[in-house]
C-alpha cells in the first residue's frame, strides 16, 4: 500500500520558502515511516498542491502539515475533495471543511462544550475594536483570525491599544492568565484512543505556545478528570476521526475550556508519544481494510 502525506511548500524538505518550525514535518515523518514500512505500506510526504500527482496512485491521503491553508481556503477545501475523489482521504473533506473556520466551535457550544467567552466579528471596524473590551468586560483581549493556526494574524492588546490592521474575519476572547502559569493542554487522540497529553508553554514574557515563538512541551499523565472532558468534546462529533487533538485552558476555578478541536492539519508531537506512529498506522490499516 501507498499512503500519500499531504505537506505543504512551506514544510517539504528542501523547500526554499520553508517555515522556522517545519522540523515538526521532519519529526511526524521519522515517526510514521518505519510504522508504515513495518506493516508493508510507504507513507511519502507530497505537497498537497502539487497537480502532477496521481492521487488514485494512493491508498489514501493523510493530512499532515498543510501549513500554508489558511491564506489559500478555498483551494484547498477544492483541492481536497478532488483528492478524496480518486482516494480514501483521512480526515475526510466535510470534515475538513466544518473544522476550518473556527465559527465550528459554535456547533461545538450548542452541543455541550464549555468555550471561553468569544465574540464572532466579520470585519473589524475601530468601533468593532473599542466595542469589544466592553461587550465582554475585559481590559486585556486575544484576536484571533477566524481561518488561521499557528497564531498567524493573532493579536494580545489591552484596550487603550490602538487597533492594529485585521483585514480577516476575526474572533475575540478574554486573555486568560493559566496560559502563562500553566500552559495549554493538549490531548491527542487516535481513532478515538488517547495516544498522549501534554502541556505547551510559552517563553518567559510571551503567551504564545507554538516553538515558532520559542514555546516548549511536556509530556503529562493526565487526571481522570481532564482526560473526560477532552473525551468528552471528542463524543460531540458524529463519527469519530482517525486523527485529533483536543487544546483546552484552564479556567481559574479549574475547569478546562474547549480552545480547539483541531481535525485538520494539528502537528501531533511524535516526541512527546512514542506510540504515535504505531497508532496512526493500525488506524489507518483498519480503516483501509474496513472499506
Amino acid at each position: 500500500m501507498k499512503i500519500a502525506y499531504l505537506s505543504s511548500q512551506v514544510t517539504q524538505p528542501g523547500s526554499p520558502i520553508r517555515r522556522s518550525d517545519a522540523f515538526e514535518h521532519d519529526y511526524m515523518m521519522r515517526a510514521l515511516r518505519p510504522e508504515f514500512s513495518e506493516r508493508g505500506m510507504d507513507i511519502v510526504d507530497i505537497c498537497w498542491d502539487d497537480s502532477s500527482v496521481d492521487w488514485s496512485n494512493h491508498d489514501a491521503a493523510l493530512i499532515g502539515t498543510t501549513w500554508d491553508y489558511w491564506d489559500r481556503q478555498d483551494e484547498f477545501l477544492t483541492t481536497l475533495e478532488t483528492i478524496e475523489a480518486q482516494t480514501r482521504l483521512f480526515n475526510p473533506a466535510a470534515l475538513v471543511r466544518w473544522n476550518s473556520d473556527k465559527v465550528y466551535l459554535k456547533d461545538l457550544a450548542a452541543r455541550g462544550a464549555d468555550l471561553i467567552p468569544t465574540l464572532w466579528i466579520d470585519e473589524m471596524t475601530d468601533d468593532q475594536y473599542r466595542s469589544a473590551f466592553d461587550a465582554l468586560g475585559e481590559t486585556k483581549l486575544v484576536f484571533k483570525r477566524q481561518v488561521g493556526a499557528g497564531a498567524s494574524g493573532q493579536h494580545l492588546l489591552n484596550s487603550d491599544d490602538p487597533a492594529p490592521r485585521m483585514p480577516h474575519p476575526m474572533m475575540v476572547q478574554p486573555f486568560l492568565s493559566t496560559i502563562q502559569t500553566e500552559g495549554e493542554l493538549s490531548f491527542i487522540f487516535i481513532d478515538g484512543e488517547l495516544s498522549h497529553a501534554l502541556i505547551k508553554r510559552a517563553k518567559p514574557g510571551d503567551y504564545r505556545i507554538q516553538s515558532t515563538y520559542g514555546g516548549q512541551e511536556e509530556t503529562i499523565e493526565p487526571s481522570r478528570a481532564d482526560l473526560d472532558v477532552a473525551r468528552a468534546i471528542l463524543g460531540l462529533l458524529d463519527d469519530i476521526p482517525l486523527y485529533a487533538r483536543v487544546d483546552m485552558l484552564r479556567h481559574p476555578d479549574g475547569s478546562l475550556l474547549l480552545m480547539e478541536l483541531e481535525l485538520i492539519e494539528p502537528y501531533l508531537y511524535p516526541e512527546q508519544g512514542a506510540r504515535l506512529g504505531g497508532l496512526i498506522t493500525k488506524a489507518v490499516e483498519t480503516r483501509l481494510k474496513a472499506g
